[in-house]
Protein backbone atom coordinates (compact mmCIF):
# COMPACT_ATOMS: atom_id res chain seq x y z
CA UNK A 1 0.00 0.00 0.00
CA UNK A 2 3.00 2.43 0.34
CA UNK A 3 5.89 1.41 -1.92
CA UNK A 4 9.45 2.76 -1.25
CA UNK A 5 11.98 3.02 -4.21
CA UNK A 6 15.16 4.12 -3.66
CA UNK A 7 17.21 5.44 -6.99
CA UNK A 8 20.32 6.82 -6.12
CA UNK A 9 20.33 9.19 -3.26
CA UNK A 10 16.33 9.61 -3.52
CA UNK A 11 13.97 7.85 -2.11
CA UNK A 12 10.30 7.44 -4.32
CA UNK A 13 7.44 7.16 -1.68
CA UNK A 14 3.91 5.90 -3.80
CA UNK A 15 0.66 5.48 -2.00
CA UNK A 16 -1.04 2.77 -3.51
CA UNK A 17 -4.53 2.35 -3.02
CA UNK A 18 -5.81 3.16 -6.47
CA UNK A 19 -8.94 1.48 -6.44
CA UNK A 20 -9.65 3.77 -3.37
CA UNK A 21 -8.01 6.85 -4.41
CA UNK A 22 -5.00 6.49 -1.80
CA UNK A 23 -6.85 7.06 1.87
CA UNK A 24 -4.82 7.57 4.98
CA UNK A 25 -6.54 7.86 7.60
CA UNK A 26 -6.54 3.92 8.45
CA UNK A 27 -3.98 2.14 10.44
CA UNK A 28 -2.19 -0.22 7.85
CA UNK A 29 -1.70 2.77 5.80
CA UNK A 30 -0.48 5.02 9.35
CA UNK A 31 1.83 2.49 10.15
CA UNK A 32 3.60 2.18 6.92
CA UNK A 33 3.81 5.99 6.51
CA UNK A 34 5.58 6.53 9.52
CA UNK A 35 7.66 3.46 9.17
CA UNK A 36 9.02 4.71 6.04
CA UNK A 37 9.42 8.05 7.08
CA UNK A 38 11.26 6.59 9.83
CA UNK A 39 13.06 4.67 7.36
CA UNK A 40 14.43 7.35 5.41
CA UNK A 41 15.65 9.09 8.64
CA UNK A 42 17.99 6.43 9.68
CA UNK A 43 19.50 6.02 6.07
CA UNK A 44 21.64 8.42 5.94
CA UNK A 45 22.55 7.34 2.19
CA UNK A 46 18.95 9.35 1.27
CA UNK A 47 19.29 12.52 0.43
CA UNK A 48 15.87 13.73 -0.65
CA UNK A 49 12.61 12.45 -1.13
CA UNK A 50 9.49 12.21 -3.14
CA UNK A 51 5.84 11.79 -2.14
CA UNK A 52 3.36 10.69 -4.71
CA UNK A 53 0.20 9.16 -5.36
CA UNK A 54 -0.64 5.67 -7.87
CA UNK A 55 -3.45 6.08 -9.92
CA UNK A 56 -5.44 9.22 -10.45
CA UNK A 57 -5.59 10.74 -7.16
CA UNK A 58 -2.88 11.77 -4.21
CA UNK A 59 -4.39 11.56 -1.48
CA UNK A 60 -8.10 11.66 -0.50
CA UNK A 61 -7.80 11.50 2.90
CA UNK A 62 -10.34 10.11 5.00
CA UNK A 63 -12.11 7.10 3.86
CA UNK A 64 -16.03 8.41 5.15
CA UNK A 65 -17.04 5.21 4.85
CA UNK A 66 -14.15 3.11 6.98
CA UNK A 67 -14.86 5.66 9.60
CA UNK A 68 -18.39 5.14 9.95
CA UNK A 69 -18.32 1.31 10.37
CA UNK A 70 -18.26 -0.23 13.58
CA UNK A 71 -15.43 0.70 15.37
CA UNK A 72 -14.26 4.12 13.54
CA UNK A 73 -14.74 7.45 15.21
CA UNK A 74 -17.81 8.27 13.81
CA UNK A 75 -19.16 5.12 15.62
CA UNK A 76 -17.63 5.57 18.67
CA UNK A 77 -17.77 7.59 22.11
CA UNK A 78 -15.87 10.70 22.38
CA UNK A 79 -13.27 9.50 24.51
CA UNK A 80 -12.56 6.34 22.27
CA UNK A 81 -12.75 8.56 19.15
CA UNK A 82 -10.47 11.14 20.32
CA UNK A 83 -7.81 7.92 20.78
CA UNK A 84 -8.53 7.00 17.69
CA UNK A 85 -7.05 10.32 16.35
CA UNK A 86 -4.47 10.44 18.78
CA UNK A 87 -3.09 7.22 18.02
CA UNK A 88 -3.71 6.93 14.09
CA UNK A 89 -3.59 9.88 11.93
CA UNK A 90 -2.44 12.02 14.05
CA UNK A 91 0.99 9.90 14.07
CA UNK A 92 1.45 10.85 10.77
CA UNK A 93 2.22 15.04 10.84
CA UNK A 94 4.52 14.00 14.12
CA UNK A 95 6.76 11.73 12.36
CA UNK A 96 6.93 14.31 9.41
CA UNK A 97 8.21 16.83 11.78
CA UNK A 98 11.15 14.69 12.83
CA UNK A 99 12.18 13.81 9.50
CA UNK A 100 15.11 15.01 8.61
CA UNK A 101 15.53 14.29 5.26
CA UNK A 102 13.85 17.29 2.20
CA UNK A 103 10.56 15.82 0.58
CA UNK A 104 8.44 16.94 -2.52
CA UNK A 105 5.41 16.71 -2.81
CA UNK A 106 4.38 15.26 -6.23
CA UNK A 107 0.38 16.24 -6.44
CA UNK A 108 -0.77 13.77 -9.67
CA UNK A 109 -4.20 14.34 -9.11
CA UNK A 110 -6.79 15.78 -6.13
CA UNK A 111 -5.21 16.16 -2.20
CA UNK A 112 -8.62 16.80 -0.55
CA UNK A 113 -9.23 16.53 3.29
CA UNK A 114 -6.37 14.66 4.93
CA UNK A 115 -4.74 14.23 1.54
CA UNK A 116 -4.13 18.25 1.33
CA UNK A 117 -2.81 18.06 4.93
CA UNK A 118 -0.31 15.61 3.88
CA UNK A 119 0.95 17.63 0.80
CA UNK A 120 1.66 20.12 3.43
CA UNK A 121 3.32 18.61 5.85
CA UNK A 122 5.90 17.76 2.73
CA UNK A 123 8.89 20.60 2.31
CA UNK A 124 8.06 21.70 -1.27
CA UNK A 125 5.05 21.04 -3.14
CA UNK A 126 4.83 20.45 -7.03
CA UNK A 127 1.73 20.31 -8.88
CA UNK A 128 0.28 18.38 -11.99
CA UNK A 129 -2.08 20.88 -14.15
CA UNK A 130 -4.75 18.22 -12.98
CA UNK A 131 -4.10 18.16 -9.14
CA UNK A 132 -6.50 19.37 -7.27
CA UNK A 133 -6.87 20.93 -3.41
CA UNK A 134 -9.55 21.60 -0.95
CA UNK A 135 -9.33 21.65 3.04
CA UNK A 136 -12.90 20.34 2.81
CA UNK A 137 -13.67 18.64 5.93
CA UNK A 138 -16.14 21.66 6.96
CA UNK A 139 -18.22 20.02 3.67
CA UNK A 140 -18.83 16.87 5.62
CA UNK A 141 -19.56 18.49 9.02
CA UNK A 142 -15.78 17.88 10.66
CA UNK A 143 -13.19 20.17 11.12
CA UNK A 144 -9.41 19.75 9.97
CA UNK A 145 -8.51 16.58 13.20
CA UNK A 146 -4.95 15.73 10.94
CA UNK A 147 -2.91 19.25 11.97
CA UNK A 148 -4.44 21.34 9.01
CA UNK A 149 -5.23 24.41 11.26
CA UNK A 150 -1.84 24.01 12.03
CA UNK A 151 0.01 23.37 8.55
CA UNK A 152 -1.89 25.15 6.25
CA UNK A 153 -1.93 28.56 7.70
CA UNK A 154 2.05 27.70 7.36
CA UNK A 155 2.01 27.49 3.89
CA UNK A 156 -0.45 29.90 2.29
CA UNK A 157 -0.77 32.54 5.33
CA UNK A 158 -4.02 33.11 7.60
CA UNK A 159 -6.20 35.12 5.28
CA UNK A 160 -6.32 31.85 2.84
CA UNK A 161 -5.69 29.09 5.10
CA UNK A 162 -9.27 30.44 6.65
CA UNK A 163 -10.78 30.99 3.34
CA UNK A 164 -10.13 27.64 2.62
CA UNK A 165 -11.16 25.86 5.57
CA UNK A 166 -14.19 27.82 6.20
CA UNK A 167 -15.44 27.11 2.78
CA UNK A 168 -14.00 24.16 1.75
CA UNK A 169 -13.77 25.31 -1.91
CA UNK A 170 -11.83 23.32 -4.43
CA UNK A 171 -8.55 24.96 -5.78
CA UNK A 172 -7.15 24.10 -9.44
CA UNK A 173 -3.38 23.62 -9.74
CA UNK A 174 -3.07 27.25 -11.08
CA UNK A 175 -5.29 28.57 -7.99
CA UNK A 176 -3.08 26.75 -5.44
CA UNK A 177 0.30 27.99 -7.36
CA UNK A 178 -0.92 31.82 -7.02
CA UNK A 179 -1.47 31.22 -3.29
CA UNK A 180 1.75 29.75 -2.78
CA UNK A 181 0.51 26.14 -1.95
CA UNK A 182 2.56 24.77 -4.44
CA UNK A 183 5.77 26.50 -5.97
CA UNK A 184 5.62 25.15 -9.43
CA UNK A 185 2.72 23.17 -12.02
CA UNK A 186 3.70 21.06 -14.52
CA UNK A 187 1.57 18.87 -17.43
CA UNK A 188 0.67 15.77 -15.53
CA UNK A 189 3.52 13.60 -17.83
CA UNK A 190 6.27 16.35 -16.11
CA UNK A 191 5.16 15.88 -12.78
CA UNK A 192 7.46 13.33 -11.64
CA UNK A 193 10.90 14.19 -13.54
CA UNK A 194 10.16 17.85 -12.28
CA UNK A 195 10.08 16.79 -9.02
CA UNK A 196 13.00 14.36 -9.64
CA UNK A 197 15.07 17.52 -10.76
CA UNK A 198 14.70 19.09 -7.28
CA UNK A 199 15.43 16.42 -5.74
CA UNK A 200 18.28 16.08 -7.51
CA UNK A 201 19.34 20.16 -6.90
CA UNK A 202 18.81 19.60 -2.81
CA UNK A 203 20.93 16.06 -3.29
CA UNK A 204 23.98 17.17 -5.09
CA UNK A 205 24.37 19.40 -1.41
CA UNK A 206 26.55 18.64 1.83
CA UNK A 207 23.74 16.09 3.25
CA UNK A 208 24.55 16.70 7.07
CA UNK A 209 24.01 20.52 5.92
CA UNK A 210 21.08 19.88 4.57
CA UNK A 211 19.89 17.99 7.32
CA UNK A 212 20.74 20.30 9.77
CA UNK A 213 19.06 23.15 7.83
CA UNK A 214 15.47 21.26 7.57
CA UNK A 215 16.06 20.68 11.43
CA UNK A 216 16.45 23.97 12.00
CA UNK A 217 13.58 25.30 9.90
CA UNK A 218 11.40 23.28 11.24
CA UNK A 219 12.44 24.11 15.28
CA UNK A 220 12.15 27.69 14.62
CA UNK A 221 8.73 27.35 13.58
CA UNK A 222 7.97 27.01 17.39
CA UNK A 223 10.67 28.96 19.09
CA UNK A 224 11.90 32.98 19.33
CA UNK A 225 14.59 34.13 17.58
CA UNK A 226 17.19 34.26 20.20
CA UNK A 227 16.58 30.30 21.32
CA UNK A 228 17.10 29.87 17.06
CA UNK A 229 20.24 31.72 16.90
CA UNK A 230 21.40 29.88 19.82
CA UNK A 231 20.42 26.79 18.22
CA UNK A 232 21.99 28.06 14.83
CA UNK A 233 25.64 29.14 16.56
CA UNK A 234 25.45 25.22 17.87
CA UNK A 235 24.29 23.66 14.76
CA UNK A 236 27.08 25.89 12.58
CA UNK A 237 29.40 24.55 14.67
CA UNK A 238 28.95 21.31 14.16
CA UNK A 239 28.80 21.97 10.11
CA UNK A 240 32.71 23.91 10.45
CA UNK A 241 33.98 20.34 11.43
CA UNK A 242 32.59 18.71 8.43
CA UNK A 243 34.56 17.12 5.74
CA UNK A 244 31.73 18.31 2.82
CA UNK A 245 32.58 21.90 4.68
CA UNK A 246 36.29 21.17 4.13
CA UNK A 247 35.77 20.35 0.53
CA UNK A 248 33.45 23.01 -0.32
CA UNK A 249 36.33 25.76 0.74
CA UNK A 250 39.29 23.89 -0.90
CA UNK A 251 36.88 23.52 -4.49
CA UNK A 252 36.24 26.99 -4.39
CA UNK A 253 39.55 28.04 -3.90
CA UNK A 254 41.09 25.70 -6.90
CA UNK A 255 37.74 26.80 -8.78
CA UNK A 256 36.38 23.42 -9.71
CA UNK A 257 33.42 21.82 -8.14
CA UNK A 258 32.91 20.18 -5.21
CA UNK A 259 32.47 16.10 -4.13
CA UNK A 260 30.07 15.77 -1.30
CA UNK A 261 30.51 12.43 0.25
CA UNK A 262 29.20 13.12 2.96
CA UNK A 263 31.22 13.51 5.52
Amino acid sequence: MLRYDQDGPIVTLTLDLPERRNPISEAPMIEAIVAALARLNADLSVRAAILTGAGSAFSSGGDLRKMAEPGGPTQAPPVQSRTWYVDGIQRIPLAFQQLEVPIIAAVNGPAIGAGNDLACMCDIRVAARSARFAESFVKVGLIPGDGGAWLLPRVVGESKAREMAFTGDLLDADQALACGLVSQVVDDDELLPAARRIAERIAANPPHAVRMTKRLMNEAQGQSLATVLQMSAAFQAVAHTTRDHAEAITAFTEKRAPVFTGD
